[in-house]
Order: C-alpha cells, then structure tokens, then sequence
C-alpha cells in the first residue's frame, strides 16, 4: 500500500508545486507594489519634507523630526467637518442608489430575447466607465458653460434669464450624483448580469409552472441568487466610504471655489492643503486615515453580515 501511494504523493506534490509557481508573478507584485509601501505609514508622524540631492529619500527620512499626531490635525478641524459630511455623504448615497440602479437594469436586461440588443445596451452601458473624468468635465461644461452652453442658450430662449452654474451650490449635488451614477452604473450591471445569467433555467420554468408571475420570479428565484453578489460589493463599497472620487470632485465642478461647500471632500481637501504647504507627512496622514478607516468599515460591514447570514460574508 505504502508502494502504491508514493508515487502518487509525489505526483500531487509536483503539481501543487507548478501551481505555486503560478502564483509567483502575483505574488511579487503584491509585495512590490501593495505591502512594501506600507513603510511609508511611518511618514505620517514625521515632519518630512521633499528629498533633495544634498538629502536623499532614506537619509532624509531618518533624519525628520517626529511630530506625532499633529500631520492627522488638519483633518478635524472646523473647516474639515464640512468635507467629511460631504464624503461620507455621497459615498452613503451612490453605495444604495447604485446598488438600487444597477440592479434593476440587471434584471431588465435580462429579460431581453434578442441578442443583438442585449449586446447593444450592455455597451451602450458600460461605455462610459472608460471615460476620464476630465473629458466627462467638458462634456458637461458644453452644456452648463455661462457664457454659450446648450442649456443656458436654451434657458435664455425660454425665459430671458439662466443660472450661473459654477456659481450656485445649490445644484451640484444632483449634478453630482447623476454624474457618478451614469459613469459606474454601467460596470455595475454587467457584474450583476452575469451572475444572473449563471442561474439554472429551470428554476424560473419550475416556478412558471407552479403559477408564479415574473415579479414574483424575480423576488424569489432571481434576488435570492443574487443575493451572495449583493453583499459582497455592499461590503467592499461601504469599506470605501470615507474616499472620494478624485477625479469627479475636482474636474467636473471646474475647481470652482464658490461650489466648495458642496464639492469639497476629503481627497480634494488634502490635494489642496499640500498644494499650498507641501507637507508629504500631512497627506500621508490622511491617506493613512482613510485606509484606517475603510479598514474598520470591511471588519464591521462583514461582521454583521456573518451573524446575519454567514454564507453571504466575506470571512
């Protein structure tokens, strides 16, 4: 017996090893570019400064004062309370309008029969997820610009006075929110369709027997399948919560100041305050802060979701 199962154990331990070796590539790249820039956490308690030729990075890092907690200061004072409710705002409001949305057109589009606009739709979608923020900013600046934009010429036509966009606040928050819902939620919907299209056939023939109407399909064989998807990118969005869209918050707005009440948010803040002090540590420190915070955000998304359904959680 002990004959006949050496050879097998090695056969196993040679394939475990080229699978290993699979890995590898990964593996480093986790190091390199994940993990070995954790160091740089040490930054945020030091008043470090740009290296130059006469200091270099690892001499000039040795040699920079620890500070402690003052570089995390900044971002609790009075004027930072409005940014972090704008953050954690937005992102609370796109993390369920977004799942809501997306969703839905899942569950449309599936029920399509014809594949040609099944295809069409799902890139007609899904596009937009491409598009940089920047050019996403001018497309809209077409439509919004003071002087000749489509809606404010159509405004004028209309009633002889038109908003100043870039100027009035008030507005932006919807602009916002449809900016971001109709960049994402295409990505969204074709994560959720393809989950979607996994579902065995039979289930939904099964319960057109037994009388079931579509909606009622949908709540009890299409939901419960998705269900396990739900959760896991609910859990992976909310760790994201205190992080902003760079790219939104600061192109399409045009950098505007007097939009700064509502479109200030935590990146934007720390990209301007160490672009008028150049102080590495205090960015550092907020980046350190959001991951910090996202961290605690997984841990406790997930920890509820494994007392309420342990087969949906993440560990």
């Amino acid at each position: 017996m002990t004959r006949l199962q050496t050879p097998r154990r090695r056969q196993g331990a040679g394939k475990t090893f080229w699978l290993t070796t699979m890995m590898l590539p990964v593996t480093v790249w986790l190091l390199l570019i994940r993990y070995l820039p954790m160091f740089g956490i040490v930054m945020s308690f030091l008043d470090y400064r740009l290296p130059t030729r006469k200091m270099p990075f690892p001499r000039n890092l040795l040699h920079s004062d620890w500070v402690g907690l003052k570089n995390f200061r900044f971002l609790f004072t009075q004027e930072s309370v409005n940014m972090i409710r704008n953050t954690i705002g937005y992102n609370a409001l796109w993390i369920v309008l977004g799942l809501l949305i997306a969703v839905t057109f899942a569950i449309m589009m599936s029920e399509l029969t014809r594949k040609f606009l099944a295809k069409t739709y799902q890139t007609m979608m899904f596009f937009p997820y491409f598009l940089s923020w920047v050019v996403v900013s001018y497309f809209l600046f077409a439509f919004l610009d003071p002087t000749n934009g489509m809606l404010v010429r159509a405004q004028k036509a209309a009633s002889g006075t038109a908003v100043d966009w870039y100027n009035t606040p008030a507005y932006w928050p919807l602009i916002l929110t449809i900016c971001s819902i109709w960049k994402n939620t295409g990505y969204s919907t074709v994560l959720y369709l393809s989950a979607i299209t996994g579902i065995d056939r039979s289930q939904y023939e099964a319960a057109a027997v037994d009388g079931a109407t579509k909606w009622q399909q949908t709540l009890h064989v299409t939901l419960p399948h998705l269900r396990p998807m739900i959760v896991i990118l609910l859990i992976m969005n909310v760790g994201k919560i205190f992080n902003a869209d760079f790219g939104l918050f600061w192109s399409v707005p045009m950098n505007s100041a007097p939009l700064y009440p509502v479109t200030q948010v935590v990146d934007t803040y720390v990209y301007r305050a160490y672009t008028s002090t150049g102080n590495v540590g205090m960015s550092t420190a907020a980046g350190f802060l959001q991951n910090l915070v996202g961290f605690v955000c997984i841990m406790a998304a997930n920890g509820i979701v494994r007392r309420l359904d342990p087969d949906s959680s993440l560990f």
